[in-house]
């Protein structure tokens, strides 16, 4: 049994939706993330792929971090650029290795650049890599007539939930 507590700054729900042709969006509140594929996988190309979004998070991620670090000290951040590099497994095309790479300008503060540095790499998108999180896909099978648990009000419907065990 999981005793771990969900804590109020958990963040909430994602509503995934499908718009159409390749397309996938994902809803954060009164936001709304678009994905597609490119047109070599049968999407429009209208916007980033997920895999697209994931990288591109990590590297946003470990740039507020750098911001944040830059601001809080008054080093100004012109001149300042974050390139991400990444190397997938030839076999599997899995994500094998990411390198940040933090260009600084000759006038950044030579005291600061060890610092920076470590800001970068406190990134929680960077944290999480390194001690995933258990992920798990579940199937709920709606009855006739009732409305998703998220939106029915008093008690959910009776469902039928299928979960794949971790391997």
């Amino acid at each position: 049994m999981n005793t771990t507590a969900i804590k109020p700054e958990d963040p909430p729900d994602i509503r995934i939706s499908f718009p159409g042709g390749k397309r996938v969006d994902a809803a954060l509140g009164s936001r709304v993330i678009r994905t597609d594929q490119p047109s070599a996988r049968g999407g429009s190309d209208s916007a980033p792929g997920p895999f697209d979004l994931f990288l591109a998070a990590l590297g946003t991620c470990a740039g507020f971090y750098v911001l944040s670090f830059c601001q809080a000290r008054g080093i100004p951040i012109e001149g300042i650029e974050l390139v991400q590099h990444h190397r997938l497994d030839v076999v599997t095309h899995g994500l094998r290795h990411v390198e940040l790479e933090l260009r600084l300008p000759p006038t950044f503060p030579e005291k600061s650049r060890a610092a920076v540095v470590q800001a970068a790499a406190g990134c929680k998108l960077k944290r999480l890599l390194m001690a995933p999180p258990e992920g798990v896909v579940t199937a709920t099978v709606m009855t006739s007539g009732t409305a998703p648990p998220a939106a029915a009000s008093g008690p959910r419907p009776a469902l039928t939930t299928e979960r794949n065990p971790k391997p």
